[in-house]
């Protein structure tokens, strides 16, 4: 297991970059879910509906007032998807970093 040489940096980078595409499409498909759900449960214009699933998405809280139980239930509920989805894209984007650094020191102390 520990005999396994590390990948060329090319190689390297090439997951790296793959790893952060998936993580994008993640976003993304998690975007179009909240801006989605804005528009159907809230009315709202794709806009304003941009604004507030993006800044849910990043962490920072609502924009608009919301008027209806059900928006407020789907904004809530789109608030802990979204800090579950932080945290996938994070794992996903940096395992390849991670694993590079571990095999690296595994393969150092193996020696």
């Amino acid at each position: 297991m520990h005999s396994k040489r590390l990948l060329s940096r090319k190689l390297f980078f090439k997951r790296v970059a793959r790893n952060a595409s998936i993580g994008l499409i993640i976003i993304a498909i998690s975007l179009i879910i909240g801006m989605c759900g804005y528009r159907y449960f809230e009315q709202m214009s794709w806009v304003e509906a941009y604004e507030n699933a993006s800044m849910i998405l990043s962490g920072m809280g609502p924009v608009s007032d919301l008027h209806t139980e059900t928006g407020k239930i789907f904004a809530g509920t789109y608030a802990l998807f979204s800090g579950i989805v932080f945290l996938i894209v994070i794992a996903v984007t940096f395992a390849p970093i991670f694993h590079r650094i571990l095999h690296k020191y595994l393969i150092q102390d193996s020696k």
